[in-house]
This record gives structure tokens, sequence and C-alpha cells, in this order.
């Protein structure tokens, strides 16, 4: 991360702050893949459709974990691997993350979402609804879409 202050951002304006911590690419792709899919592994994410490079993955994964966004732990059944979860910091991202969503699904004729249009609608209506009921499913470990259902 390229940065010109000791604290490491580049100035405190508050837009500039949320993209230089969750504003790339792959990060935000990390953490939708937390939300959305329950991914929780190395492995997981390596297999995401966009298809990050196991450098920029590994990068990725331990910056959000050293600015609190996600929180690590080892496998309990497999101590070779990891676990990668939302810390509360992390689970705060959700509404900006759900507002991505409504974007592309308002100006992407091909948005996955747009098979979702209750969810969309409901989105719509009740954001912070939605969102509340999004990180106390995360929180449990649960995600938006089972297992491959996009």
């Amino acid at each position: 991360m390229r940065t010109t202050d000791k604290e490491g951002v580049r100035s405190h304006c508050a837009v500039n702050y949320g993209v230089e911590i969750f504003g790339d690419r792959w990060s935000l792709l990390i953490v939708r893949d937390i939300v959305f899919t329950g991914k929780k592994t190395y492995g997981e994410f390596l297999k995401s459709e966009e298809g990050i490079a196991t450098n920029v993955l590994a990068s990725r994964l331990a910056f959000l974990e050293t600015q609190g966004i996600l929180a690590r732990a080892p496998n309990p059944d497999d101590k070779r691997k990891d676990f990668y979860t939302l810390t509360e910091k992390g689970l705060d991202l959700i509404p900006i993350l759900l507002n991505i969503v409504l974007w592309s699904t308002k100006h992407d004729s091909k948005s996955y979402m747009r098979q979702h249009k209750e969810f969309a609608a409901r989105l719509n209506r009740s954001p912070l609804e939605v969102t509340e009921e999004m990180k106390s499913l995360v929180r449990k470990g649960g995600c938006f879409f089972p297992e491959g259902e996009q």
C-alpha cells in the first residue's frame, strides 16, 4: 500500500480512508465471498470465478487481517488450514456491499442478483433491516447463497 503519512493513509478524507482499506477489487471480493457464499479458507477464496492470483490473495488476506476486517483462526479439524471470518469492523462493510448489489442490479442487465428480485426489492424497501439480518447471519457462520446457488 502506498502511503504518505505515518498512520498509513494518504489523507484523512473519509472516502480516501475507505478506498485505502477496502477499496481495491480483491478485498471487496473476499468480503463478498464470506458474506454471500460462506467461503472461509484460502483454497475456497482461490476458487472464485474472478481468478485471483495466489500471491495477491495471500497479500489481501494478510492486509485485511492487519486492518481488523478479518480474523484468522486455525481450522479445528485440519490445523494446516485457517478459517477467515469477518470481525465487527468487517461486518460493517455489509451495507456497502448491499448498496453495490443494488447499484449493479440496476445497471448490469446480466447481474446474478436479477434472479433474486424479491431480495432486491426487500433491500430497496428496508435496507437497515436487511443489513442487520445479513450481519446476524454471517456472525453465525451463515451466508446469503446456499452452496453454489448464485
